[in-house]
């Protein structure tokens, strides 16, 4: 559900001329909802109210922009709720002035910025404290908090600005830990706790998706003998490709569904093969495994760990596990957490790569170009804590492990 303030906001841009694409960042919501708002099609709360607007005759709507135009006076009733909606409205406008091309929202500011918005709509205005601070939902004492530490100098403005631009550059996915480490890579000195509160006061949350969802699974019954668990829930290998972990997950987006199958490496969490395709097939996953038989090291002995799905007991599986002697290795029978190693990979990557995007209007082939992409980022871009703040790639590297 979306609270009024956010709704107001991309009608209101919608009524300045920016399109809905426009309106929709602005807003923060996708550009279809706000299609929807244009058409009248609003949430339960303010739908009749908006239809009823919408749909209300000329002169009505000249006699609520024109009080004194009204058939008789308004009484004290009416004016003050004219003054109130008055006020209001021009408060909106001030703030969309302050606000096109930022990309912010009044709903997820931080209290420094609401009371730097504040300030700046008091000058505009002319209104009282109380009203900014009621229309902006800051309570008083925490706006003249704020508004006496605006009045000092700002001893981490340029790394306040370096937060706000790395938090960005991650696609508004990397916390305060991976920020702090990011910055000491570049030579700049700052605790992780004062990175932490300046990305508080700039409202730089990172926000995933913890809905359950009912998820796509493989198992397709008892195919043929399934091999030992010889995992037994110990992920952990001393190098490369001592242990591999395998599984497909689904992506849904308006234009369809995507599938993608991983072969994780356990030493360091490196997806050492994939495929995406539009299809869960065998041959999705038999080539996610021949991609990362094409890279292994000279040598290795791998076992590799799957769940009970069909793809992992056909014999086109079993022929490229026993060519290249792999050992394979299977979950018991609808026990995610044998394989949570490969579940843990997945809830990362759609974490941070696919919930909270606006994929309308990217097509199939576009989506698998953009999961490609982000794929080999996670190879040699995406740091981790675990590994001393360094890429998979950058870890093997140090360790003497060609990447």
């Amino acid at each position: 559900m979306y609270d009024r303030d956010t709704i107001e906001l991309a009608l209101l841009a919608l009524e300045e001329g920016m399109s809905q694409g426009e309106a929709a960042e602005l807003a923060g919501v996708a550009r279809t909802t706000v299609g929807n708002w244009e058409r009248g099609r609003l949430p339960h709360a303010r739908s009749e109210k908006r239809a009823h607007r919408r749909t209300r005759p000329p002169q009505r709507a000249a006699r609520m922009s024109a009080p004194d135009a009204k058939e008789g006076p308004l009484n004290e009733v009416e004016r003050a709720a004219y003054e109130a909606a008055m006020t209001e409205n021009m408060l909106l406008r001030a703030v969309l002035d302050d606000l096109k091309g930022a990309g912010s929202h009044p709903a997820s500011m931080s209290n420094r910025r609401k009371c730097e918005l504040g300030e700046r709509l008091r000058a505009a205005t002319g209104r009282p404290l109380r009203e900014i601070t009621a229309f902006l939902r800051i309570s008083r004492s925490s706006y003249e908090y704020w508004r006496a530490r605006l009045s000092r100098p700002d001893k981490y403005a340029a790394l306040r600005g370096r937060v706000r631009e790395l938090f960005e550059e991650g696609g508004r996915n990397w916390g305060y830990r991976t920020i702090w480490a990011r910055l000491r890579r570049e030579g700049r000195r700052a605790s992780e706790k004062v990175v932490r509160r300046l990305m508080r006061e700039e409202g730089l949350e990172v926000v995933y998706n913890r809905r359950r969802r009912r998820g796509w699974s493989s198992y397709e019954g008892e195919v043929s003998a399934a091999p030992p668990n010889l995992v037994a829930r110990d992920f952990s290998a001393a190098a490369p490709d001592e242990l591999w972990v395998t599984d497909v997950t689904e992506f849904r987006v308006p234009a369809g569904k995507v599938y993608l199958s991983a072969v994780v490496d356990c030493y360091d969490g490196r997806p050492a093969g994939w495929r995406i395709g539009p299809r869960p097939t065998a041959s999705l996953a038999n080539g996610s495994l021949l991609d990362a038989l094409a890279a292994r090291r000279e040598g290795a002995r791998t076992v590799v760990h799957s769940d009970r799905g069909g793809h992992y007991r056909w014999p086109g599986w079993i022929a490229i596990c026993g060519e290249h002697g792999l050992a394979r290795s299977m979950s018991a029978k609808g026990c995610s957490p044998d394989n949570a190693a490969c579940e843990g990979f997945f809830g990362r990557l759609k974490n941070e790569f696919f919930h909270y995007r606006d994929w309308e209007g990217v097509s199939l082939a576009g989506f698998s170009e953009r999961l490609d992409a982000y794929l080999r980022y996670y190879c040699s871009g995406r740091i981790k804590r675990s590994l001393g703040w360094l890429s998979p790639d950058e870890y093997r590297r140090s360790e003497g492990w060609a990447a």
